[in-house]
């Protein structure tokens, strides 16, 4: 399959202010919604919009000053993520797993390797994932192996679930290498690598959320980076769910813009209301009026817990720094994966039957929902919470919480 990043150079620019990170993302965003609908229903990838995102500098705003980026807040990732998936869920699925992998450079790279490979992502290019695998016995084990040869370095496994690889700069693969787990990450296109997008899920459609095999891929041994051990305190865990529940917001947030203005624009409203609009159904009032406040509250939970991982100094992370961040996040997913969920649900069950017409393309809002909620379960959230508020039992460190 050709590389779509093939002919393509990106010189990126880098902010110095977070308001204008803001206003480019609310702009992506309003490019996004041209051609969502057509985009979902016939898989077409957002490439041009992808390539603004990088471009403009979105992509490097978590790299310290010092190693080059704009070094912004927390808040301000997860309002650039809630801010474009309200318009395109998939577009801001896409480079989610590259701000993961920039938290886990900046927190287990060397110098040289933070300084290279972050410097490229200043540069404009992204990374893409190459973690999970299909036949694996659950998400953390994995089965993908680097061995020793006389040519050096080689990998070998096959991926699934591998969103942004189709669209990255640089692969990062999940692998074994000397009985230990470790990140290995190839510049794209490689030998030995082929992304297949195989992937047919009802929602997120144009995620390329599919398999990448690996055959004898060489390997750059500078390139390589172990993984921490699972009792170092670390952020990664909670810097990935942040913009997990940013996606989840996003979704509600467009579900129930598209939602209202489809009451007004296109539904009827029921014979024993009595009211001449849809608008003034009383009940109808009394739902929006309840998804608008859970709206608000998950959206403050976000903004909360994207304020506790701002508090948290790197260079002085204990368990309980990290314990604390993971559950403010987790608290927030609970919020955002419910609300989400029911804004899609309650947008076609207050636009009526003729909400559900193809031609308005309203079900992506619940599939994109329902999808991508199922990324960890909400119980095992839930469980975490209430074991540390009632137990004082630290989450455990992983990417999922």
């Amino acid at each position: 399959m050709t590389h779509p990043n093939d002919s393509t150079e990106i010189f990126a620019n880098v902010f110095t202010h977070e308001a204008d990170a803001l206003a480019a993302a609310q702009q992506i965003a309003e490019y996004a919604k041209d051609g969502a609908v057509v985009r979902d229903q016939q898989r077409i990838y957002p490439l041009e919009l992808l390539q603004q995102f990088s471009a403009c500098g979105l992509g490097s705003i978590t790299i310290p000053k010092a190693l080059g980026g704009a070094g912004f807040s927390f808040q301000t990732l997860a309002e650039v993520f809630r801010l474009i998936s309200a318009s395109d869920p998939s577009l801001g699925q896409i480079p989610q797993n590259h701000f993961g992998i920039v938290q886990f450079i900046l927190g287990e790279g060397s110098a040289t390797q933070q300084q290279q490979l972050l410097q490229a992502v200043v540069a404009g290019k992204r990374f893409g994932n190459g973690g999970p695998e299909k036949n694996s016995r659950h998400t953390r084990d994995v089965q993908a192996q680097i061995e020793e040869t006389n040519t050096g370095l080689v990998l070998n496994g096959e991926k699934f679930y591998s969103t942004g690889a189709l669209f990255a700069d640089i692969l990062v693969v999940a692998a074994n290498y000397q009985e230990r787990p470790v990140m290995a990450f190839i510049p794209l296109p490689a030998s030995g690598v082929e992304i297949i997008d195989d992937w047919s899920g009802i929602g997120q459609r144009t995620t390329a959320s599919g398999t990448v095999r690996l055959r004898n891929v060489q390997l750059n041994p500078e390139w390589i980076i172990a993984q921490p051990s699972p009792d170092k305190p670390t952020l990664r865990g909670a810097v990935s769910q942040l913009i997990q529940a940013a996606i989840d917001a996003g979704i509600a947030q467009g579900a129930f813009d598209e939602a209202l203005a489809f009451i007004h624009s296109s539904s009827r409203p029921w014979i024993e209301a009595a009211v001449a609009r849809n608008a003034d159904d009383p009940y109808l009032l009394a739902d929006v009026g309840r998804l608008s406040t859970e709206l608000t509250a998950a959206n403050a939970l976000l903004v909360r817990a994207a304020k506790i991982l701002d508090r948290s100094d790197p260079l002085a992370l204990t368990a309980q720094v990290c314990a604390e961040a993971s559950i403010a996040v987790a608290e927030a997913k609970i919020l955002t994966t419910e609300v989400a969920l029911r804004t899609s649900e309650k947008l076609l069950e207050w636009g009526g039957s003729r909400a559900t017409l193809l031609k308005h393309g309203l079900d992506r809002h619940w599939r994109n929902a329902r999808t991508h909620t199922l990324h960890d379960p909400l119980r095992w959230k839930q469980h975490a919470v209430g074991d540390y508020y009632l137990n004082h039992t630290l989450p455990a460190r992983h990417a999922w919480i």
